[in-house]
């Protein structure tokens, strides 16, 4: 359905408008050193756009280009996005949009975990540069195809994991290969997500409740269901606790695995672990099968790689850190999201994303270092710019889906882990498949809905 881009509910269910196309001018008629022409600016649409949301984050990285078409299934969060760019079409199904819309170069995804691979997979097909949140997928299955699908239909992608994009993820991988620390063999990695409160702990109760609360005026909760299976609403899932249920969302560890785990990903070149095991507090035995824990341990080991020894892997969330090392001074303590890579010769610890506070620890070790002359190249923008670029001059962004995909299936592992608590699974990248447990194999994708579909 196209929608009319005014502050009216009624409107957005059921009227449409239709807007002229913006008018080319040649280059040399208006000129001027550093102009852009219109004709060189790309037609991005945005996917999931809701005020203070990724999406509309993204979008205000991307206005240096037309911002053409809009899509949400919820007007009431995201009429602030709609009014931003009175000039775009407004649509509340992305499938509409993409098979009516046919100027439309690029588009940026930022819905719920469960819908990411649908939109992004149409939108290539349709050859449609893709902009997508992390993780890239809900399951590992999709990003193992939505990756192989990019390469097929020879377009540019990115992943939001906008760290990637950083100085500093290239800074340690600089140190790494300088042997600042010496041969890296164990990892630690930790967030203090679900933050905000632990809203799992609600969960049972409401689940046990018959209440059932209409759905909110302006949201198409068929469309937010989009592949997965049929339930009713209820504000637990949208608009912001979907992370914890396994149908909608990907758990701490899909949510910032992407981010914390990145800078390891690329200095230590992880690729696929080859063995995973996990454990996990605070289950809430009414609605086991349907949520994630609120903490949980996740260890992974990686066998060589190149110049780089066998590594253990030991992810924490829920606020569970690593014990603080020997090298902290004066009570300093880890922050709340963040990382620690232990080497032959000394550690190295970073905060979230992208390796941002990358420093060598203790301090004097750290004053001590001759650092070596930079020599990967720096990105010098945003990480939406740099999408832009690509989608210009044809050179992969620094997540491209080449790199975004693995690292997504990396951190996805950890959450069949987690469903498979306490069993020692066995992975071949390879033949994609566990070698010694068939429930884990059913995890690695899901069953969508009727009238879904990759």
């Amino acid at each position: 359905m196209i929608l009319r881009n005014d502050n009216s509910r009624r409107k957005f269910l059921k009227k449409s408008i239709v807007i002229p196309s913006i008018m080319i001018v040649p280059r040399h008629v208006l000129g001027g050193e550093g102009f852009t022409s219109p004709s060189d600016k790309l037609n991005i649409a945005g996917i999931g756009i809701r005020q203070w949301g990724m999406g509309s984050g993204n979008l205000s990285q991307c206005e240096s280009e037309n911002i053409v078409a809009l899509c949400d299934v919820d007007y009431n969060r995201s009429v602030h996005t709609f009014n931003k760019y009175p000039k775009a079409k407004v649509y509340n199904d992305f499938r509409i949009m993409l098979e009516n819309q046919k100027d439309i170069d690029a588009v940026v995804v930022a819905t719920p975990d469960h819908s990411h691979a649908v939109i992004t997979m149409m939108a290539m097909k349709m050859g449609k540069h893709v902009y997508c949140q992390k993780p890239l997928t809900h399951t590992v299955y999709e990003a193992r195809v939505i990756t192989e699908a990019a390469r097929k239909y020879k377009v540019q992608t990115q992943m939001g994991n906008q760290g990637r994009s950083s100085d500093e993820i290239r800074k340690l991988k600089e140190w790494i290969d300088d042997g600042a620390i010496g041969p890296v063999r164990e990892l630690f990695a930790w967030t203090d997500r679900p933050i905000g409160g632990n809203a799992w702990d609600t969960f049972a109760v409401k689940a046990k409740s018959k209440e059932k609360p209409p759905v909110p005026e302006g949201l198409d909760w068929d469309l937010w269901l989009g592949p997965a299976k049929y339930r009713d609403y209820h504000p637990d899932y949208h608009p912001l606790s979907w992370r914890a249920w396994i149908d909608f969302g990907t758990g701490s560890m899909g949510d910032m695995g992407c981010h914390i785990l990145d800078p390891a990903f690329y200095a230590l070149e992880l690729g696929a672990p080859s063995e995973i095991q996990a454990t996990s507090t605070h289950y809430i035995p009414e609605i086991e099968s349907q949520t994630y824990p609120s903490a949980s341990i996740v260890r992974m080991k990686f066998p060589k790689r190149g110049n780089h020894p066998e590594l253990k892997l030991t992810w924490s969330d829920g606020r569970i850190q690593p014990p603080v090392p020997d090298e902290f001074k004066n009570g300093e303590q880890f922050t709340l999201s963040g990382a620690m890579l232990i080497g032959d010769n000394g550690k190295i610890t970073h905060d979230s994303h992208g390796a941002s506070g990358v420093k060598i620890i203790p301090e004097e070790k750290m004053l001590e270092y001759n650092q070596p002359k930079p020599y990967l190249p720096r990105v010098n923008t945003s990480h939406e710019k740099d999408w832009i670029r690509a989608c210009k001059d044809g050179n992969p962004a620094s997540s491209s889906f080449d790199y975004g995909g693995p690292l997504t299936e990396m951190a996805l592992l950890g959450m069949i882990a987690i469903r498979c608590k306490n069993e020692k699974l066995l992975w071949d990248s390879k033949k994609f498949k566990f070698k010694n447990n068939e429930k884990a194999n059913s995890l690695l994708h899901k069953e969508y809905r009727k009238g879904w579909s990759l």
